[in-house]
């Protein structure tokens, strides 16, 4: 191979070499630009809005019209048959009683039904077994509530002995609740609306709405009775008012 053929070849590698790395450059540079284009028009996101947060709360209070009370009919007896017979006899005349009254049989629901072994225990000895408790439980509910005091008198002359949770609440609720709602609604906005007047801003569109969800508690009543019944006086029972409470919170955007 001569000198001419050497320098041909030189000349090749040279040319590819400088190809290469002009490639090189100009993807690289490519790269770059994009990455300034992302940069420029991508950006971190965009950015949350100025606002503002405040509470609001709305009361209504509404006249219970419905009641709900719990009685319990507790027997003892040698034999689980002796303590059962009894017990079922005198729920039965519970449940007939309130029939009477008025209660419809799905306002009156059993909750439990146990029976439970009763031990005598010496000072120093083996347990001795003297019989069996029955325990019979019945929730119901009242929807004539000028009958609450006439029911309780009647279920423990019956033979309810024990008588508990007498409480009142509102049936249809949801109503209610709707104007607590609106009156909180209405005081949020009046809120912010003072507090961007305050800031020298506008106020803008509501953006976000929270609601607190708890559950009013019902006005509770003791209607405790103990012993085995009967002979009691009808009691003056009032049902009263229930407050129903709206909490929320409003977040407003400002300009």
């Amino acid at each position: 191979m001569d000198l001419s053929e050497n320098k041909k070849e030189l000349k090749l590698v040279f040319w590819v070499l400088a190809i290469f790395l002009a490639v090189m450059t100009i993807s690289a540079g490519v790269g770059a630009f994009n990455q300034i284009q992302e940069s420029r028009f991508i950006g971190p996101g965009k950015e949350y809005p100025n606002t503002i947060s405040v509470n609001g709360q709305g009361k209504v209070f509404a006249r219970a019209d419905v009641g709900n009370i719990t009685a319990s009919v507790v027997s003892e007896g040698k034999t689980v048959e002796a303590a059962t017979a009894d017990n079922n006899n005198k729920m039965n005349q519970v449940i007939a009683g309130l029939k009477n009254l008025g209660v419809k049989e799905e306002d009156i629901k059993t909750t439990a039904y146990n029976i439970y072994p009763q031990y005598y225990y010496p000072p120093n000895g083996q347990r001795t077994l003297t019989g069996y408790e029955v325990r019979q439980t019945a929730q119901i509910k009242i929807h004539d509530l000028s009958q609450s005091g006439e029911i309780i008198k009647q279920i423990t002359a019956r033979g309810a002995n024990e008588v508990s949770s007498l409480n009142f609440t509102v049936d249809d609720e949801e109503s209610y609740r709707q104007e607590a709602r609106a009156q909180a609604i209405a005081q949020a906005k009046e809120k912010a609306q003072k507090i961007a007047d305050g800031l020298g801003v506008y106020l803008g569109k509501a953006i976000s709405f929270y609601e607190d969800n708890s559950v009013p508690q019902p006005q509770y009543y003791d209607a405790s009775v103990g012993g085995k019944g009967g002979g009691v006086a009808t009691p003056d029972i009032q049902s009263g008012e229930n407050e129903i409470v709206s909490s929320v919170t409003v977040t407003f955007q400002i300009k």
